[in-house]
């Protein structure tokens, strides 16, 4: 029995998008860390004005598709 199939859409994909964008954005956060060697490169990089924000949309546009996808598959696919 699918324990998903009684449980909101919405609420499935608000679900899979949040544990997405968390997971993606700490294995990035500590890939870069260890690429550039240091907490203070990654914050630099990540965190700085011109690219905080579009870091932060990247990751938010690919877990929303991400938790849709997932969601949907949950929901109305798998048996």
């Amino acid at each position: 029995m699918n324990q998903y199939k009684n449980k909101s859409f919405v609420k499935l994909a608000i679900r899979f998008t949040i544990i997405f964008f968390i997971f993606v954005a700490i294995i990035e956060m500590v890939f870069t860390m260890i690429k550039n060697g240091s907490f203070t490169a990654m914050a630099q990089q990540y965190f700085s004005i011109e690219t905080g924000l579009y870091y932060f949309k990247r990751i938010a546009v690919m877990s929303t598709i991400y938790g849709l996808f997932m969601a949907g598959y949950y929901k109305f696919i798998k048996k």
